[in-house]
């Protein structure tokens, strides 16, 4: 049997539209204990942000994430995945982009979306097929920790 990106994706899709500020963003992030939120102009989703976003281009930077907006922090345009995609074809198209989120969209609308550990953890059988994948395509580095796990401390 094979598996698509409807059988694992999550449908509860918590959205913020790109007028809020990005401290918004990240209470609503801790609030629904998620990692990302799409971004919505007048309804439609126009972007995504992540916590990495919010780390790299606001806190490390030194803004203040009260004048920040989401629409200034925010990735776009916004990469799509669809419901009948296989596993397979979703962690291409993740490994290629360079992300670890993936909005899934149907008939233009978003029903979903699909991370790279719910992949990792969907299947055994994923983890094989990242490594074969990334065996010919270079690994981001941001991946390392998901594919490549650090190795357990030795506690002497």
């Amino acid at each position: 049997m094979s598996f698509t990106v409807r059988d694992i994706m999550n449908t509860d899709v918590i959205t913020i539209s790109e007028d809020a500020t990005v401290r918004e963003a990240a209470k609503l992030m801790s609030e629904k204990n998620v990692g990302c939120l799409v971004v919505v102009r007048n309804g439609e989703p126009v972007g995504i942000i992540t916590e990495r976003d919010i780390l790299t281009r606001v806190v490390a930077e030194g803004k203040n994430p009260d004048a920040v907006r989401v629409g200034w922090v925010m990735s776009s345009p916004i990469i799509k995945g669809r419901p009948d995609m296989t596993l397979e074809e979703a962690a291409r198209l993740m490994t290629s982009k360079g992300i670890k989120k993936l909005p899934v969209f149907e008939g233009g609308k978003l029903v979903g979306i699909i991370t790279l550990t719910d992949l990792v953890r969907s299947q055994p059988y994923v983890v094989e097929l990242l490594e074969d994948i990334l065996a010919t395509e270079p690994l981001p580095a941001r991946f390392q920790k998901i594919i490549r796990p650090r190795r357990p401390l030795r506690m002497r």
